[in-house]
């Protein structure tokens, strides 16, 4: 789904602001009509979370109304008009002057409506939007699972089986854009390098066969050109680069690409892009950027700050970009769903390296096969959404199609070191969404977050193996010599079997900002930055590990438990309100000494 724009042939209007919104905990909206329109409300942000807005909705689940007018501005014909949510969570159902448009279902990315002959072009409309979010097994991510290997979450408040909270909401922004009818649907760019010669490869969709493609690809005083007839609704450029100027995090070089569609008189449409020329590929244990190796270093983040919840929050994700970059950071991963998208816009332009998650966190393959087939079917659903709004970002470098999946009995697994295979249903589950991925995009490679007492068999399964371990914090706790022979013992055992790269994709520990001990206790600033250094320690001496990623960047909201002190995850290396502790001075003593001998010996860091 292409982000939309304005420009000569293009428009757009932001619905964002303050919109109208009541609650419904008896979910009497429907039968009452408040599809066209309520009178009882209270004013809202659009986007934001209705968590930390209201003092009743903190941990209100259930179903909640919004609505909005907005007019056509006078200048736009109807030409094909649509109405875009970046993301609602969890089941949003949409109504234009009562005419209802639609529903989708999953947060974190985006749908949208074509509205036609339900919008007044000369007087105002009225948008009313459903929101329910109710914490069922069957949904991605599940929620209030009370048997099997996750009814150990049953104790959190709210019952979510997942370590954060479920911020609920219009999430992202609301926009109503125009664009011609013969237009732009689709674009996807790939690129490659021959023989020192940047290969981009473009490929336009557009239903009008009657169209011809021009593209013109530039840089500074860098200028090519290139144009395609239609092929069934397909346009294909190839366009040959000498010298490319190569993305990569220490020079993210982004090309302006520009596509215009014509008939015999004249333009109809135009399209832009900011694309870097990049390789990414596996090579026996190695991640290989443009042909050289790289290691990962990084954090897991989310999408989480107070009053605005995970609700878009433009200046916040600019400060985490930046505290990225002074620790020395270059890569991240979207855990645990896909950020809004000028996340990414930015990981484009700072150099970032980003592995992109789906939402299907806390995934479980317990209970009858209906069940697990409609799980499924949404992961699915997820994974071709994530890939087509995400595919063009040079970024990306590859795709996890879930966070710690839980394989049946999995405490007994952990307990016995079970090296056993698991029932079939799972392993086929996850084989179907790696080959999923893979069938939609065979550019980037592809994984998923392994929690402890994964099997074996999984893992064989993907091209990079990424590992969640949490030795020295959950196992093994105060006893870091033992807790790192243990995971280096699992690292070896894993690669033999492998012969992957391995990212260890979480590691950490909760930690109190303020609180010190000496020697390190649990919870001090000193025991969390020991953990993170003997990590570091055990990275130098496995060539196969090709990355690592701290969990995590700042502290977050989650659900209460007794695990949660104040309803927070404590192992972020700032604070919630971004604040370093002893960590991020560590991992920044660390990390740009890196940098600095990987700029000076031009060698791999």
């Amino acid at each position: 789904m292409l982000y939309p724009q304005q420009n000569q042939y293009r428009d757009l209007s932001v619905l964002d602001g303050v919109w109208e919104f009541r609650l419904d905990p008896d979910d009497v909206g429907l039968n009452s009509k408040w599809s066209e329109g309520f009178i009882e409300f209270r004013p809202i942000a659009v986007p934001s979370s209705w968590n930390e807005l209201f003092p009743d909705t903190y941990d209100y689940i259930g179903v909640g109304w919004y609505q909005t007018m907005f007019s056509i501005p006078g200048s736009w014909d109807l030409g094909d008009l649509r109405l875009r949510f970046g993301s609602v969570t969890y089941k949003a159902t949409v109504w234009i002057n009562g005419h209802l448009l639609g529903s989708h279902e999953g947060g974190n990315l985006p749908f949208e409506f074509r509205l036609a002959e339900n919008v007044n072009l000369d007087s105002v409309n009225r948008l009313v939007v459903r929101v329910e979010n109710e914490l069922k097994p069957e949904r991605v991510p599940p929620g209030n699972v009370k048997s099997g290997s996750l009814s150990m979450f049953m104790s959190n408040i709210p019952a979510t089986n997942y370590d954060f909270f479920p911020y609920s909401g219009i999430h992202r922004s609301v926009i109503l854009y125009r664009v011609p009818v013969s237009n732009i649907s689709d674009v996807t760019v790939r690129t490659s390098l021959k023989d020192e010669i940047g290969i981009v490869d473009i490929l336009v969709l557009c239903d009008d066969p009657d169209i011809e493609l021009s593209v013109s690809l530039r840089s500074g005083s860098f200028h090519m050109q290139g144009v395609a007839a239609s092929i069934g609704g397909r346009l294909k450029v190839c366009l040959e680069v000498k010298e490319p100027r190569l993305w990569s995090p220490s020079d993210p070089h982004l090309y302006q690409l520009e596509m215009s569609l014509k008939h015999q008189d004249g333009p109809v449409d135009s399209y832009s892009l900011e694309i870097g020329i990049r390789t990414i590929e596996i090579r026996g244990h190695e991640i290989l950027l443009n042909g050289k190796p790289i290691e990962l270093k990084g954090f897991g983040r989310h999408e989480d700050s107070s009053v605005t919840g995970r609700g878009q929050n433009l200046p916040l994700t600019i400060k985490d970009h930046n505290l990225m970059k002074w620790v020395g950071a270059n890569s991240y991963r979207t855990s645990h769903y896909p950020y809004f998208e000028e996340d990414l816009f930015l990981a484009d332009k700072h150099g970032f390296l980003v592995v992109d998650e789906t939402p299907a966190v806390g995934l479980f393959f317990e209970g009858d096969g209906g069940q697990i087939e409609d799980r499924l079917a949404k992961c699915r659903e997820q994974i071709s959404e994530l890939i087509s709004r995400d595919k063009n970002h040079p970024s990306v470098i590859m795709w996890s199609v879930a966070n710690e999946p839980f394989p049946p009995n999995l405490m007994d697994r952990i307990r016995s070191q079970s090296e056993e295979p698991v029932e079939p249903v799972a392993t086929e589950f996850l084989a179907t969404l790696t080959g999923d991925a893979k069938s939609l995009d065979d550019t980037r490679p592809v994984s998923f977050a392994a929690v402890h007492g994964t099997p074996i068999e999984w893992l064989k399964n993907v091209d990079v193996v990424m590992l969640n371990r949490y030795n020295g914090w959950y196992f093994d706790q105060m006893n870091l010599d033992e807790a790192i022979n243990n995971l280096s013992s699992e690292l070896d055992k894993i690669y033999g079997a492998t012969g992957k790269p391995i990212v260890i994709s979480e590691f950490g520990a909760d930690t109190i900002s303020g609180l010190h001990s000496a020697p390190e206790e649990l919870y001090s600033e000193e025991y969390q930055v020991e953990l993170l250094r003997r990590y570091l320690e055990l990275a130098e001496s496995r060539v196969f590990l090709a990355g690592l990623h701290v969990w995590v960047l700042a502290d977050f909201r989650t659900s209460h438990s007794m695990m949660r002190i104040g309803g927070l995850n404590r192992k972020g290396v700032f604070t919630r309100d971004r604040q370093p502790k002893m960590a991020a001075h560590f991992l920044r003593s660390k990390w740009l000494a890196c940098l600095k001998l990987a700029a000076n010996e031009k060698a791999s860091c």
